[in-house]
């Protein structure tokens, strides 16, 4: 057995063996969801990456220990709205002591709860935790991923879109500077600015996330089936391992490309674990982003994209009639659909763990509370691999 498999079985022993009969004498006998969160609790253990605020200065504030904790319940229980959490927290006294008050009188009122939310998110908690439960898990580990799934996820939030300005009418001078072809003796050739990927090549990982705009606005985007949805709010990207854990994630305006962030996605999984494949959809199937994914040392398997290439979609037709014909799937297909474990964490995210619930304005805010759920999905998928 690998040492990642040895350390999440160790932990899920120690957890059966000693916390359930402990919690179990002290509370009623766990439910089934009650055990599944007791074991996130224990797995990515919140309470190490809190301040100290007993020697502040001014009126003692409320534990944030146990405020973070309800968050956590809010997305493993996939409760919508902070309201929702307090009303559940003072009626279920297992949950409650859980998270680690004794009385319902001890329950923080719901705007603590939301000047909690807005420390967490200013100092990026969840980002942090998930951080170094990845770290714990791959880096001390020495595991190295096989497939690095990359996609994106659209997030619709009761939030008024931002209005979009119109782009100024060049003038007649640059006008003739933009005219296509051979330009006429004497005058200067036209040079086009760079693409924000042709930039992204020069640019340090800091300079990439600034650069990405991440206000909120509408998008649209064409499913699986060819037919086009559009939504008001936010997109998030996502960069998910074998076993549907995510690695990293970056939230983004609706109305950016795909293909627009994924070199700083890809610089930001290569700074956190080791892959050998990088599987993208068409919309990557870009020369930038496969040249950089390289780079990295890895190979990328992209579905190609003819882009009204009448002849390129002709020949890929071609080919994979020849493959049915000889009944031959190539190897890169084969590691390819691997590529449905980045679809299936999409999907637990907005199903399961708040990722459809969003109820706060401000891409900060949205981020958190996203975070929050990315940090339950990735602790939840990693135990499945030993339960």
């Amino acid at each position: 057995m690998s040492k990642f498999r040895q350390n999440l079985a160790q932990c899920w022993s120690n957890i059966q063996a000693s916390l359930f009969p402990f919690l179990e004498e002290e509370l009623d006998p766990l439910s089934e969801k009650q055990q599944q969160l007791v074991t996130i609790l224990e797995l990515i253990r919140l309470e190490e990456y809190l301040p100290d605020y007993r020697w502040y200065e001014g009126r003692p504030r409320k534990t944030r220990c146990a405020i973070a904790r309800s968050f956590v319940v809010k997305m493993v229980y996939n409760i919508g709205t902070t309201r929702a959490l307090y009303e559940r927290l003072c009626s279920d006294k297992s949950l409650r002591r859980i998270c680690g008050w004794e009385s319902r009188n001890s329950v923080p009122s719901e705007s603590t709860f939301s000047r909690a939310f807005v420390e967490f998110a200013e100092t990026n908690l969840p980002q942090q935790v998930h951080n170094a439960l990845i770290k714990k898990m791959y880096v001390e580990t020495d595991t190295v991923i096989l497939h690095n799934s990359r996609d994106s996820t659209a997030i619709e939030v009761r939030e008024k879109p931002i209005v979009k300005q119109k782009k100024p009418v060049a003038k007649s001078e640059d006008k003739k500077l933009e005219k296509r072809g051979r330009p006429k003796k004497g005058e200067e050739k036209y040079s086009k600015e760079p693409t924000r990927i042709e930039k992204q090549l020069t640019m340090t990982l800091e300079e990439m996330l600034n650069d990405l705009p991440t206000a909120c606005d509408k998008g649209a985007k064409k499913d699986s089936k060819g037919n086009t949805m559009y939504w008001v709010g936010y997109k998030l990207h996502i960069d998910t391992a074998d076993g549907c854990v995510p690695i990293s994630a970056i939230l983004t305006s609706a109305s950016i490309h795909d293909s627009q962030v994924a070199i700083p996605l890809a610089v930001t999984t290569a700074g956190k674990v080791c892959n050998f494949y990088d599987l993208m959809d068409a919309a990557y199937d870009v020369p930038g982003i496969l040249d950089h994914s390289r780079s990295l040392g890895h190979v990328p398997l992209v579905d190609k994209n003819p882009r009204r290439n009448q002849t390129l979609s002709d020949e890929l037709d071609a080919e994979l009639k020849r493959q049915k014909l000889i009944h031959m799937v190539s190897p890169e297909k084969i590691r390819y659909n691997e590529r449905t474990t980045a679809e299936r964490a999409n999907s637990r995210l907005k199903d399961e763990f708040g990722g459809r619930n969003v109820r706060v304005r401000g891409s900060a805010k949205v981020m958190c509370h996203l975070m929050f759920g990315i940090l339950v999905l990735a602790a939840d998928q990693l135990l499945k691999l030993v339960t």
